[in-house]
């Protein structure tokens, strides 16, 4: 069974949340202080850092695809009514996981989830499979956004690979 369809067999099960946590244990509040950022907010929701990062990790995959004019190297805004497509959708989860959804995850997906007519996810629908993930596994979250390029302060980071080339310095002191 994958994760996403447990995640989804223990939403319908029990509380996502303890009737009372401790401090700083709940699910998507447990990145050291020192990093200033966390996952959801005090009310459990996703926060408003996460948000932008799921902004920029759909718009990579979604129909319609951002204009260009958008990504001048800032994070990437998804276009009003983007929606993942079932395309989209594997290659979203080919990227985050490794492979593509199994059937029965889609279908759950397109049940539980909010998505367009024609069953494309839609963002909202995007963000409440990370809400229920992060709420029973801040870590898997994480991974997640690391997997797209995302360090532990939700900054969008580059590899040394692409730090060398885009410094020609670099290919210069490589080439000699």
């Amino acid at each position: 069974m994958s994760k996403m369809h447990r995640d989804l067999e223990e939403l319908r099960s029990q509380s996502p949340r303890p009737e009372t946590p401790e401090p700083d244990s709940r699910q998507g509040r447990r990145n050291p202080p020192e990093a200033g950022v966390q996952l959801l907010d005090d009310d459990g929701a996703i926060s408003e850092q996460l948000e932008s990062c799921l902004k920029h990790i759909f718009a990579k995959y979604c129909t319609p695809k951002p204009s260009p004019a958008q990504n001048d190297g800032k994070l990437l805004e998804p276009p009003e009514g983007a929606y993942l497509s079932s395309e989209g959708l594997d290659a979203w989860a080919r990227d985050t996981n490794g492979a593509p959804f199994d059937q029965a995850t889609k279908d759950e997906l397109l049940e539980f989830m909010d998505v367009t007519d024609d069953g494309g996810l839609t963002f909202k629908g995007f963000m409440q499979v990370y809400q229920l993930q992060t709420e029973n596994d801040e870590e898997e979250t994480w991974r997640d956004l690391s997997a797209h390029g995302f360090d532990r302060t939700l900054r969008l980071v580059t590899s040394r690979r692409e730090d060398a080339d885009a410094d020609p310095r670099s290919a210069a002191q490589a080439s000699s």
